[in-house]
Parts: structure tokens; sequence; C-alpha cells
């Protein structure tokens, strides 16, 4: 069966490892660590998350998270690099961006001052002063990342924002750990870092790109793990009202949204609830906040006209409160 990048979801990796338990087999105690590590960090995984980082970590191959906005995939770099002990930098993709703003950019104003100071101290004894130096070299994350001494985690956001040529360009370092200034020769990573690719599918991400990537990706969550991510992010919240926010965002992204509640919505909406000191969720709170839920008007009209029935299904009616 072929595959565009690995996709381990399709593959049915996660499921050699499932039910978790302590075992003799390395590789499982190993992700279940990892499990475990995300956990006491905040962050809620599965198997499958902690498989992809395993695997990643082992192979040395970037891993491409793909999936909705807001269903923690930036999170995700930034839990493995505090779990892993390492610096992250991060490459924030935008349509137009190139090599001088991602990898290195050269500091012509600072040569000359540079050969000009010493031409008018030493005449013409300085040969080679006009010559290309990496004292003259500006470096961006692309080019830090692979000079780390100490590896680091390198998150490429948003990659399907950027253009094919950027993605082009990203191939030499993706699959070498390595990257080619015509000016210094070839710089190879001291330590090959452990690279995010995060895409919220905007567009299709190319064949060539994938094909050198691991592949994840993250779906909305089901109501069980959205109610463990607000107990691990908002964990001062009733846990009667935790259970009722998500019952009621699990039913407003079955309605047919522009843009449905990501995570990251559900957990504002959470600590809106415990900064308003809210002990009831009624239909004037909820009508009050949805702009905190949706992004767009046309969205919040959709379900303001529904919002009845969501209460009544969700039983969160307008004149029953929660108890």
């Amino acid at each position: 069966m072929a595959f565009s990048g690995i996709c381990l979801a399709k593959a049915g990796i996660y499921a050699i490892f499932a039910p978790m338990t302590k075992t003799d087999n390395p590789a499982r105690d190993a992700i279940e660590a990892i499990m475990a590590g995300y956990e006491k960090l905040g962050y809620v995984s599965d198997t499958q998350i902690a498989t992809a980082l395993f695997l990643a970590q082992k192979l040395e191959k970037p891993l491409l998270v793909e999936g909705p906005p807001g269903v923690g995939k930036t999170e995700l770099a930034k839990a493995t690099a505090e779990y892993l002990g390492l610096d992250m930098i991060r490459l924030q993709c935008y349509e137009g961006l190139d090599e001088s703003k991602a990898l290195y950019e050269w500091q012509y104003g600072k040569q000359l001052l540079y050969t000009q100071v010493l031409k008018e101290k030493l005449g013409d004894l300085m040969q080679g002063a006009a010559t290309l130096d990496e004292q003259f070299l500006q470096t961006r994350p692309l080019l830090q990342a692979l000079q780390s001494e100490q590896g680091t985690v390198l998150l490429i956001d948003e990659i399907d924002k950027s253009d094919d040529e950027f993605e082009a360009f990203l191939l030499e370092i993706l699959s070498d750990y390595q990257i080619s200034i015509p000016e210094l020769g070839t710089v190879k990573a001291k330590k090959p870092p452990l690279v995010f690719l995060t895409s919220n599918n905007t567009r299709e991400i190319g064949d060539a790109l994938k094909r050198r990537c691991l592949h994840l990706y993250i779906p909305f969550p089901d109501a069980a793990r959205e109610n463990s991510i607000l107990q691990a992010r908002v964990p001062e919240l009733d846990d009667s009202l935790r259970k009722h926010i998500v019952d009621f965002v699990q039913a407003v992204r079955q309605m047919d949204l522009k843009k449905p509640p990501a995570v990251s919505e559900t957990i504002d909406w959470a600590r809106t609830v415990v900064l308003l000191n809210m002990a009831v969720l009624d239909s004037e709170f909820v009508q009050n906040t949805l702009n905190v839920l949706l992004k767009f008007k046309s969205d919040i009209e959709n379900v303001e006209g529904e919002l009845a029935r969501l209460m009544r299904e969700t039983k969160l009616t307008p004149d029953t409160p929660i108890q």
C-alpha cells in the first residue's frame, strides 16, 4: 500500500500499542512515558500522537501535523520542546516567505562599513577584507536550528500558507538536515532538529514534501477528550459546567458553520465562565458570549437561530439552570 507521507492513522501503527500497559517492550514503554510526560505538562495526547513523536525521534524524520485550526498542532510542538527540555525555534509561514527571512541574510551594510574601516587603517596590506564571512551573516530560524549545539525543536508553522517555491526550498533541509549557502558551502546540522510542520489544510501540500515526513492528523476531539483537555487547562471549572460546555460545543460543531469552534475557543469559553463567576449556563449568558466561541457574524447568527434547540438537546434549557 502506497502512502503520501507515512500516515500513522491509516497504517494502524497506534493500534499495536493499545492498550497501554507496562510491558517488557521498550518501544511501548517509551510511548507510554511520552503520554505521561505530556499529561504532566497539561497537554492531553493519545497513543497516536505519542507514537508519532516516538517514531519522529527514532527515525529522525520531520513530522507533518495536519488538522483544523485550533486543535493543538502548535501546542504539540511547544509541549514537546518542554517535555524534551529543548529550545523551540519557530518559523511562521506566510505568502511570499523566502530564504532571506527563513534561512539567512547577508548584512551588506555592516560588511561595507567594516571594509572601509580596515582600508583606512591598513590600506592595501589587508587582503580579503571584502570577502563574505560568517560574521556578516544574519541567521534566521532554519539556520539557527541547524547550528544548534544541543539540538532544538523546529516548528515550521502553517506551511500551507507559504508558496510552492518555499516548499521546494525546504526539501534539502527536511531530507538531509543541511542547506547549501553559495558563499560558504554546505552547512550540515550539528545535531538534527526535531522538526514539526503544521498545516490547516487551506491548500494541498506537495507530494515531495509529504514523502520526507511522517504524517499525523489531529481532528476535533470527541467529548471525552475535550472534557479531559478542559480539566487540564481550566482545573477550577466545576465538573457539571465542564460537561455541559463540552456538550454544547460538540453540538455547535455539527452545524454548517464557516468556522466551527476550535479547542482553543472552547478553553477560552470555559475561562470566560470562570471569570464571570457563572454558577449556571443560561440562554442569556450563552447568547452574550457566543463571540468567544465563534469568529464570524454569520456563524453567530446561525447559532442564535438554533439556540433554543441546542440548549434543549444539551440539557441547557432557558428556564432550567444547571444543578
